[in-house]
């Protein structure tokens, strides 16, 4: 039993054990740790891009080379609608136009026969119908024009002998527009000139 008096030696006796425990040596360490795990690696598989697909022009949808050169913005040229001739009448006795397919022409222009004036046309750029012409008259368009507008220049350049027969066959041709800013846009079509 422990007396009153005893106290501070009970104390004192309490606090040696615990400083021998504090002071002691610690636990060995396990011998053998198990090692971390290894980062893993992920692998992906490789994937090669998709192919490119061929650029197939609907029936009837011009056939286009990319706008090249220029600011950067595209030439887009639309067919011409029977309102658009009808706001842009072009006089002369016979016509020629350039169209690709079935659809409407890109290009109609007129002018009469052994005339020294200027064969007139027109052009649709985007939603906009814009007059062109071309020296030579009906005649100067037989052989590959070269029309010219504000800021713009328009060569038919023929590529082959015309396909059919009738008075007026179509020829295979481009139409090459090229706007005063050095951009340029060739489209293969047929350039056909007659009654």
């Amino acid at each position: 039993m422990i007396r009153l008096h005893d106290r501070p030696v009970a104390w004192a006796a309490l606090l040696a054990a615990c400083v021998l425990t504090a002071c002691s040596e610690p636990a060995a360490p396990d011998p053998d740790p198990a090692p971390a795990p290894a980062p893993t690696e992920v692998k992906t598989p490789a994937v090669s891009p998709p192919a490119a697909s061929p650029v197939v022009a609907e029936p009837g949808a011009p056939a286009e080379s990319p706008t090249v050169g220029g600011d950067g913005s595209a030439i887009q040229l639309s067919p011409l609608t029977s309102a658009d001739l009808r706001a842009e009448p072009l006089q002369g006795e016979l016509a020629c136009s350039f169209a690709v397919g079935d659809a409407a022409p890109l290009l109609l222009a007129q002018g009469n026969v052994a005339s020294k004036d200027a064969a007139q046309g027109v052009v649709k750029v985007g939603d906009y119908v814009e007059r062109v012409a071309a020296p030579g008259g009906f005649d100067g368009m037989l052989k590959g024009p070269v029309f010219t507008g504000a800021g713009k220049t328009i060569r038919i350049t023929l590529t082959g002998p015309a396909a059919g027969g009738g008075e007026s066959p179509p020829r295979p041709a481009t139409l090459t527009y090229e706007r005063a800013d050095g951009a340029s846009r060739t489209i293969a079509g047929r350039w056909t000139c007659g009654p």
